[in-house]
């Protein structure tokens, strides 16, 4: 038994016998597929049936260094646990791996995450008409846009964008590098801050290359950027604690529970595994483009016609 027979098989139980939607039926077998990328990724070459409690386990914790939220870890872990039930009532494995493997305590906060909608809601109160307005959209567009840490924005450097790609070099933890696509609408404020907001500060001595600078020409603070997402976040009427953290939690979120792979995930957020450090692989720009465009909100698929068009 393959999984790609088993997964069929459930999918079409669910589907038949259960009567259940095709948007629930697709959710189903989409987690099951990322458990799936899981073990192949892991090295764990096993089939439905030799799958161990462990390993459902280690899923999980995966899940959470992806800063995957508990209630989406908690509903793949619940398509999981349905899909061996189903295996087990069918006489196809003998013994339930997930019988004992736990819920993920919900109480166990992780920064909220923000939808698209108050994602959007926070952007639209940005006064664009004001220097700082431009720069501050700019700045939540990239946040959102690439998933990065905070202290990486901050020394996000002119160099380091490659937009004719449609990528950005970043400069992670322990001075590791990784490419990461970066959207449309980030690479449209971004210009409209270089042209025409920066380019007119007196950029202070060791701080040209530095992209987002405050009106004394030196880079932002972590502060800053913790004061200027917690003010939009008040002015939008979001009552979550809402820091820049809080984008990068809902750029993975967001591509997770949309269906992007889960290496794709892993390489833009710059992890290494949480199993083996083999885990963590190379993965082609051009493919890690692909999956921002295909799921992520600020993707082409999800914009409206009447979406303002970046600047070429």
């Amino acid at each position: 038994m393959n999984w790609d027979e088993a997964i069929e098989e459930y999918s079409d139980y669910i589907s038949l016998e259960r009567g259940l939607s095709k948007n629930t039926k697709f959710a189903y077998t989409q987690d099951l597929n990322k458990f799936k990328q899981y073990l192949e990724i892991s090295d764990l070459d096993c089939n439905p049936k030799e799958v161990q409690p462990n390993h459902v386990e280690e899923f999980l914790v995966y899940l959470h260094q992806l800063q995957v939220s508990e209630f989406t870890q908690a509903r793949i872990l619940s398509g999981i646990k349905g899909f061996y039930k189903f295996l087990l009532f069918n006489d196809k494995i003998d013994k339930d791996p997930t019988a004992l493997v736990a819920s993920p305590k919900l109480s166990r906060k992780l920064p909220d995450t923000l939808d698209f909608l108050e994602i959007e809601k926070m952007l639209s109160v940005i006064d664009l008409s004001k220097p700082d307005g431009a720069r501050n959209r700019a700045i939540v567009e990239t946040l959102y846009s690439s998933g990065l840490r905070v202290s990486e924005l901050v020394n996000l450097k002119l160099s380091n964008l490659h937009f004719d790609m449609g990528i950005i070099k970043i400069i992670g933890k322990g001075d590791k590098e990784r490419l990461v696509p970066i959207g449309k609408d980030a690479m449209k404020y971004i210009k409209i801050y270089k042209e025409e907001i920066r380019k007119n500060i007196n950029i202070q001595k060791g701080f040209d290359d530095f992209l987002f600078l405050n009106r004394r020409g030196k880079m932002l603070t972590r502060v800053y950027i913790f004061m200027i997402v917690k003010d939009l976040a008040a002015m939008a009427g979001i009552r979550k604690k809402v820091s820049p953290h809080t984008f990068r939690h809902s750029f993975a979120t967001h591509l997770v529970e949309g269906g992007a792979d889960l290496r794709a995930v892993q390489e833009m957020l710059g992890h290494e595994s949480i199993t083996t450090t083999e885990i963590y692989t190379h993965l082609d720009v051009d493919y890690l483009k692909q999956v921002i465009t295909e799921f992520h909100p600020r993707g082409r698929r999800h914009q409206s016609p009447n979406a303002a068009k970046p600047e070429e």
